[in-house]
């Protein structure tokens, strides 16, 4: 008899931006799937199982949650943040249409959580309070060209841009590429925001205009958020910018 498969985002780390619905589905499961560092969130019982695996095996954990599940376990699959955004839905889905027909007569639900991206926009102000997007700096899934052709385009069209997975050790240059080329279309005043860790004890946030952005400002817990033309600033003495972008454009 098969089980079921629920896949969660944990919000930015910090307990209080995990939803109720979110705590529900951890406490109702018995295997939890995920990232190590993902895992550690969560304040599992005695009689459930953990079972991590490295970042880069998301195909591989998918297969092995979806194979508990048909054994018969209430599976629970763990993403930071949402996890329909550059996380384990898009692999779990990925899986079921590539795997066996029993896996597509599954219980799968996926549960709605804070990206990061919610959180560094509440932090700032509100920076995507008009048109954005969200766009992933890994080349792992996708090549580079592709990455720098969408840049610009989202660019060009007025989009705040939200970053993603914006530097590593093994790609240490991609940031700096990415703010030149976004010098090359918007001014240099643009807004940059760069939200590490927000919610959490070790966070660090900081405002540069794009002119000053720099690649040493960023790790992969940072997420950026790179404003549009529009995008403003309010100065507040004593405390930090409010950042927005006004609701209409050309009005």
């Amino acid at each position: 008899m098969s089980g079921s498969l629920v896949i969660i985002g944990t919000g930015p780390g910090n307990p209080g931006q995990t939803t109720p619905q979110t705590f529900e589905a951890i406490a109702a499961s018995d295997v939890f799937f995920g990232y190590g560092p993902y895992l550690d969130r969560l304040d599992l019982r005695p009689d459930q199982v953990r079972m991590a695996s490295d970042n880069r095996e998301e195909i591989d954990r998918a297969r092995a949650a979806l194979d508990a599940a048909m054994r018969g376990a209430k599976v629970c699959v763990v993403s930071g943040g949402d996890p329909g955004v550059f996380a384990m839905a898009a692999a779990i889905c990925e899986a079921v249409e590539n795997g066996p027909e029993t896996w597509r007569r599954l219980d799968i639900r996926v549960l709605p959580g804070v990206t990061a991206m919610l959180a560094v926009a509440a932090r700032a102000g509100a920076p995507l309070g008009h048109d954005f997007c969200a766009i992933s700096l890994s080349d792992n899934l996708k090549p580079w060209d592709l990455i720098e052709r969408r840049l610009r385009a989202v660019a060009e069209a007025g989009l705040v841009i939200a970053l993603y997975n914006p530097i590593s050790k093994a790609r240490p240059w991609q940031l700096s590429t990415a703010f030149k080329l976004l010098r090359e279309v918007l001014p240099v005043t643009t807004p940059v925001i760069f939200g590490r860790a927000v919610g959490r004890s070790d966070e660090s946030f900081v405002v540069v205009p794009l002119g000053e952005a720099d690649r040493q400002q960023a790790d992969m817990a940072t997420c950026v958020i790179i404003g549009s033309a529009e995008t403003r600033i309010i100065e507040r003495p004593g405390l930090d910018p409010l950042v927005y972008s006004p609701r209409g454009v050309g009005l």
